[in-house]
């Protein structure tokens, strides 16, 4: 693989718990976003992406089959791996090299997600949705505005195409109150997909002023995402899933 075209490679770490349940895993992280969370972790990834040394892809793919076979999977990260043409090579080349392949992305390019599914080359998606789908309030999560309906197609696609996938959520008291949690997953509960709800952290945020923030405490989380999981449980049971919403009323870190 030429390294013109590889993504910016800007971390690695080489074995991981915690992106893929079930699977020990690398995970590699991609420079650039075309969102701006004021509450997201890597800023670095997103606001100063310069500053961080880049890995050539060569010397990466070296290091991760030389983990074998203790590593099955790589996870690719960022940032937002999407923004980047080479991506697919990327993709293809841990592929025939024996790994299995998990995208991160926050969905914010459907038509790059649905050519990666057409080619059938990732294994599993986790796809980050922000908040409800309310283009309002997505755009006060993301930091922009944004065309709620391009999130609405990835969705789409992953509950369509047939990929493992999963759905998840950073959550804060102040952008995601416990209804507002409820209806996101009711949102999009159904057709295999699993919920995942994440704890908001205060200590490393892109706008500082979420530095601030008071995260849910521990047994309110927890609590949390017991109805998160209840209500993923639930979708099993009914063959109607257009229930109305108006019934709703009540990930790793680039390490330096």
């Amino acid at each position: 693989m030429s390294e013109e075209f590889s993504p910016p490679i800007k971390g690695l770490i080489e074995t991981s718990f915690l992106d893929w349940k079930g699977k020990m895993c690398s995970t590699i992280f991609l420079a650039g976003c075309n969102f701006r969370c004021p509450f997201c972790h890597n800023y670095e990834l997103v606001l100063s992406p310069n500053k961080l040394q880049t890995w050539p892809f060569d010397e990466v793919l070296k290091k991760l089959k030389g983990l074998k076979p203790w590593i099955e999977a790589i996870c690719i990260t960022g940032g937002e791996p999407t923004c980047y043409t080479g991506l697919e090579q990327l993709i293809s080349k841990l592929k025939s090299s024996g790994f299995l392949v998990k995208l991160d992305t926050n969905g914010y390019k459907p038509e790059v997600l649905e050519h990666l599914l057409d080619k059938r080359i990732i294994d599993f998606v986790s796809m980050d949705v922000k908040t409800i789908l309310d283009e309002e309030k997505y755009s006060i999560c993301v930091g922009k505005n944004i065309d709620i309906e391009r999130i609405k197609a990835s969705i789409k696609l992953l509950k369509t195409k047939g990929i493992e996938h999963e759905f998840r959520m950073t959550v804060l008291p102040r952008l995601h109150p416990p209804d507002l949690i409820k209806q996101w997953a009711y949102e999009l509960r159904g057709d295999g997909s699993k919920l995942t709800i994440q704890r908001f952290s205060p200590e490393r945020t892109l706008d500082p002023s979420f530095s601030k923030e008071i995260p849910y405490d521990e047994k309110e989380f927890n609590a949390l995402k017991k109805e998160v999981k209840i209500i993923g449980l639930e979708s099993e049971k009914y063959t109607d899933k257009s229930i109305p919403l108006s019934c709703v009323q009540g990930g790793s870190s680039l390490l330096s």
